[in-house]
């Protein structure tokens, strides 16, 4: 029998990663153009209280809804948004360590080896064969790119850079035998469903959170291939502004977020490459990146607030089926 109850699904867990990285953007701003410090940390504590309500729900749908769980687990694509959960783990030792190292610690661990289990599961599984090049998307960087970046950045923040560097390596390569293969499906497979299209926003993070992988792991002005890799998130950004039109077909739903890491990164990184001495093009851009990043959250935080309200957060349950005894 399938619940009829509706479920959180794993990708709302993209939201932390939004949350977070404008509080972040905010601490940055605080310290860069003297901007009240308050914001960034308000920001922060609204992220670890909506993790700690995303977290709740996910284990009450392992426990209550599980068949609902399982098959989420085992989609060809909702499956790799499971890897947010472990990911948003770690980004709450950022909200934390301010505050307190050691349940920052707890959260760099508990998330690390989340995350690595999960990408060992779900890679191997795709090493395995049998997947229709169509269910190829963007989704796919999250376990195996995206997590170890962010675990990266949380281990460079907490001083544990040898650790940050290998997962930087880890993250930078996988970035790099993913890239041509997602872009090739896009080419040449049939086009994104409507559904799916906002989904493109996730083909930003990874050149943009490379760059904050490496920034939170090394000291001094930024080299210029690092500077130069974040021009090329520049440019797909760009390229999704472009595409935004068609993007849109998709009326506002939580599937929006998948802008909001690689957003932030991109203006994250700006900031902080400006207040570790890079001038010229990346120090002009900074502060309109630093707004438009703003306005762009708003709109994803009031359109979830919106849906909340209409009751249309949640996607629909599934219809209850009933199996005969056999």
């Amino acid at each position: 029998m399938s619940s009829a109850r509706s479920a959180v699904p794993a990708s709302f867990f993209g939201m932390i990663l939004g949350l977070v990285g404008l509080g972040a953007n905010w601490r940055f701003a605080s310290h860069l153009w003297n901007l009240p410090s308050a914001i960034g940390e308000i920001v922060m504590a609204v992220a670890l209280v909506v993790w700690l309500v995303l977290i709740a729900a996910y284990i009450c749908k392992w426990v209550f809804n599980r068949a609902a769980a399982i098959e989420e687990a085992h989609h060809p694509i909702q499956c790799c948004f499971i890897g947010l959960a472990p990911s948003s783990a770690v980004l709450m030792a950022l909200v934390l360590v301010p505050y307190t190292h050691a349940l920052a610690l707890v959260a760099l661990i508990v998330g690390t080896v989340g995350q690595v289990s999960f990408w060992l599961w779900r890679f191997g599984e795709m090493l395995q064969g049998d997947r229709e090049v169509i269910t190829t998307t963007p989704v796919i960087y999250l376990p195996s790119v995206a997590g170890n970046f962010i675990i990266a950045v949380g281990c460079g923040t907490m001083g544990y850079t040898s650790w940050g560097i290998l997962f930087f390596g880890a993250g930078a390569f996988g970035w790099l035998a993913l890239e041509s293969i997602i872009v090739f499906r896009l080419f040449n497979a049939s086009s994104l469903p409507a559904p799916l299209r906002p989904t493109l926003g996730i083909q930003l993070a990874p050149p943009v959170v490379a760059v904050a992988a490496w920034l939170a792991n090394t000291e001094g002005a930024p080299e210029l291939l690092v500077q130069a890799t974040w021009g090329y998130g520049l440019l797909q950004a760009l390229l999704l502004i472009r595409l935004l039109p068609w993007i849109m077909k998709q009326p506002f739903t939580p599937s929006y977020w998948a802008f909001s890491f690689g957003v932030t990164a991109l203006s994250g990184d700006a900031l902080q490459m400006t207040g570790r001495g890079v001038t010229g093009a990346i120090a002009q851009m900074a502060p309109v990146l630093f707004v438009l990043t703003n306005v762009v959250m708003a709109f994803l935080i009031v359109g979830t607030l919106v849906r909340m309200a209409q009751k249309k957060l949640l996607p629909p349950p599934a219809v209850a089926v009933t199996v005969s005894p056999g």
